[in-house]
């Protein structure tokens, strides 16, 4: 088995044991795995061609979050940005350690920490690229629950946010996505279409 499906099959391991559990056609998975999945089916249909370096930030990016849980934090801006940090520290670690113990190389292993760090986003095409995938993977699967747990205007502030940090490209696939009714009334309100 080549060193990128090995890892690749470690990512899935990990994110396998995430104890909280979705629905996904009748069957309950666990929801960094099914997240993870998700992503790569969304690098597939923006950049077919993606690097592997990109392929496994992208699998990896959100790795065994449900071991550093929000409430674990104040319920505050500055909490939030602090739990965010140390997530993503986090993600690209634990990424690094499986990339080092498959036997990748360093320069492999550093491109990968800095994807999943999302450094040079706006700039470095491959960490826009990622960006994209995560905000359409938000906007596809996980914006109805947060429209309905959090209030009108909290919801249309988050999804101008997650608009401003997509490039073109994935606006356009935002665009196209089959949205709910009230959904599709925030996301006009928000965008101003």
């Amino acid at each position: 088995m080549a060193k990128f499906d090995i890892a690749v099959l470690k990512i899935d391991e990990y994110n396998k044991k995430d104890p909280n559990l979705v629905v996904e056609k009748d069957k309950q998975i666990p929801k960094s795995y099914l997240d993870s999945l998700r992503q790569s089916d969304w690098l597939t249909k923006l950049e077919p061609n993606a690097s592997d370096e990109l392929k496994i930030a992208v699998r990896s990016q959100h790795i065994g979050r449900w071991e550093i849980p929000r409430n674990s934090y104040p319920e505050t801006r500055s909490g939030y940005l602090s739990w965010r940090t140390d997530l993503a520290r986090f993600h690209s670690e634990t990424t690094a350690k499986i990339l080092s113990e498959v036997g990748f190389e360093h320069a492999f292993i550093e491109k990968v920490k800095n994807l999943n760090l999302k450094k040079g986003i706006k700039l470095d095409p491959e960490t826009q690229m990622l960006e994209d995938v995560l905000c359409l993977v938000f906007l596809e699967f996980h914006i109805s629950d947060f429209h309905n747990q959090h209030p009108r205007e909290k919801v249309i502030n988050i999804i101008q946010k997650t608009w401003k940090k997509m490039g073109i490209k994935g606006q356009a696939f935002a665009l196209k996505l089959p949205y709910n009714p009230e959904v599709l009334s925030l996301l006009s309100e928000a965008l101003e279409l």
